[in-house]
């Protein structure tokens, strides 16, 4: 059973995003993997990949950004 109250929702930059999909897109690298070193859920992060394919999010990710938390 959940936590009574509201839920706590996360905002992530546009670099955190572009810098997560850069990372699970590293030869040898799963999404599994990043998203837990990143502390999101695998689907958040296969959700921007979608995105980035698509061309809904776009950008150049910040070096440094997987530093930056939320």
């Amino acid at each position: 059973m959940g936590r009574p109250g509201p839920k706590k929702v996360h905002r992530y930059s546009v670099e955190f995003k572009l810098t997560a999909v850069k990372l699970s897109g590293m030869p040898g690298v799963q999404v599994q993997t990043v998203a837990n070193a990143l502390d999101i859920h695998p689907f958040m992060l296969s959700r921007w990949r979608k995105e980035v394919r698509d061309g809904v999010l776009k950008g150049r990710p910040k070096r440094g950004a997987a530093e930056h938390t939320r």
